[in-house]
């Protein structure tokens, strides 16, 4: 098979499952997606799909040819991820990842490197998904909780980010502040809309309070903060996000059991680039200056 432009085409379809679904990620006219599977099914001497008023559905043979397209694009990825992380300057692409909750600390971070480094365009990926480092998709990923285990990757501790338990003055007005652990159950509490969260804060509040006290349950950190602030209830926020707010009061002593490490983590290939270790170093030195470090990490 001498032609990548068709088997390319192919596996699009597969995945989309229409033949404009396929133009459009591929930047090219319909017409153009119908020219190519025509043209690798006459090659082959086989269908690769079922066409219905739907779209198009991979035939057995089809389904083979996706595995093919996407371990090919797959590999195409990573290589451009790793060409363009090695660089001898600091320019290009710096693309960092990590969870939403951490946009308003690393957002700064980020902006002034970039002003550092005016021939450098940031790309700030926030999502719950864990991003592969080995197929380009990130050059840094910071990610919270259990050490990350991906084989051929640099992880190194960062920080670690502290949680505590937050209410709006609005909502203290109305409703107080727990006294007791007997109190909490008389509160409103914001949380997590899975109820087996792995988050050790939630696993706590699960011990504490009954589930009908979440009264407002998101799926991401970001709501729920914005809930806090709100005033629809209690909630579980970092300590480095909602220090310096005046409109929050931590409700409750935090627990160390709340708490959690945060890691830096490269892939093998690019973690020694002038790029990458250039903003390592540049992001530990501002981490420095976050709010509620424990004491052995000022110490340090």
């Amino acid at each position: 098979m001498d032609n990548w432009d068709e088997i390319r085409t192919a596996y699009q379809v597969a995945r989309m499952g229409t033949v404009s679904g396929a133009a459009d990620i591929l930047g090219v006219h319909h017409a153009t997606v119908i020219r190519h599977i025509d043209s690798l099914e006459q090659r082959l001497g086989v269908k690769l799909f079922q066409r219905h008023a739907r779209g198009y559905t991979p035939t057995e043979a089809g389904e083979d040819m996706m595995r093919v397209g996407q371990a090919t694009d797959d590999q195409f990825g990573q290589l451009e991820g790793r060409i363009k992380g090695r660089g001898s300057d600091v320019s290009g692409e710096l693309v960092v990842t990590s969870l939403a909750a951490m946009s308003s600390l690393m957002t700064p971070v980020l902006a002034e490197f970039q002003a550092l480094h005016p021939g450098l365009l940031i790309r700030y990926l926030t999502d719950d998904r864990v991003f592969r480092l080995e197929y380009g998709e990130a050059h840094i990923a910071l990610r919270a909780g259990a050490v990350p285990q991906e084989p051929d990757n640099v992880v190194q501790r960062l920080t670690t980010m502290e949680t505590g338990l937050y209410a709006s003055r609005s909502y203290i007005e109305k409703h107080g502040t727990p006294k007791e652990l007997d109190d909490f159950n008389n509160h409103f509490f914001v949380g997590a809309d899975n109820e087996k969260s792995r988050a050790p804060f939630h696993k706590w509040l699960n011990t504490v309070v009954s589930r009908d006290r979440v009264t407002f349950r998101s799926t991401d950190f970001k709501s729920t903060e914005l809930a806090v602030k709100a005033g629809a209830g209690i909630g579980f926020l970092s300590r480095q996000v909602a220090h310096g707010n005046e409109d929050l009061v931590e409700v409750w002593p935090a627990l160390e059991e709340w708490h959690g490490p945060l890691w830096l983590v490269t892939h093998v290939d690019l973690h020694r680039t002038v790029k990458v270790q250039t903003f390592l170093s540049f992001l530990k030195e501002r981490v420095s200056d976050w709010p509620f470090l424990t004491a052995q990490e000022r110490a340090t």
